[in-house]
């Protein structure tokens, strides 16, 4: 086993390497990086889904998919659909217990789709979004891989909001 302070220094490089395969639209990087039974020593060939090690995700909006195939398609679609993404990571916390480690973030999103026909343009207009995830990742012989995804819009406050928490 490593030492504590090297595990969360693993923990986030893995993290960040989510994040860059994401914004590169890298998906073949983006799959080595998620869980797999063999990493588990399952038999790929035979693998009841409520073995441990089965990954899942939650999208802002989306249900909950369970399984590789489900996990890795919704990522592919994502990244067939989205022509620039970019992640701003803030209030990262890492915690590890054993070969499982958690870590919490704020997911910043600057994100863009394809140019609106005839404007000529590369990219369309770019949206912000903020979403706070969880990822937990499971260590491996080859490394600390992701288990879970599950991410979540924050609603912003507006004026109006404000404005009715104040005593009449």
């Amino acid at each position: 086993m490593s030492a504590p302070h090297t595990d969360v220094e693993q923990v986030e490089a893995a993290n960040t390497a989510f994040y860059e395969a994401l914004e590169q639209g890298d998906f073949e990087e983006l799959a080595s990086l998620w869980l797999t039974p063999s990493d588990l020593g399952v038999d790929e060939t035979y693998h009841d889904p409520a073995d441990a090690g089965v990954v899942s995700c939650v999208h802002p909006g989306w249900p909950v998919l369970t399984g590789r195939g489900e996990v890795l398609r919704s990522y592919a679609l994502i990244m067939a659909n989205t022509d620039y993404i970019q992640f701003f990571l803030t209030d990262v916390h890492v915690s590890v217990t054993g070969d499982t480690a958690l870590v919490n973030c704020t997911e910043n999103i600057l994100s863009g789709g394809p140019a609106p026909e005839g404007a000529g343009e590369e990219l369309g207009p770019l949206v912000g979004q903020l979403v706070v995830a969880t990822n937990v990742f499971r260590r491996t012989p080859q490394g600390w891989k992701l288990w879970s995804h599950h991410a979540s819009p924050v609603l912003a406050e507006t004026d109006e909001d404000e404005q009715d928490d104040t005593p009449a």
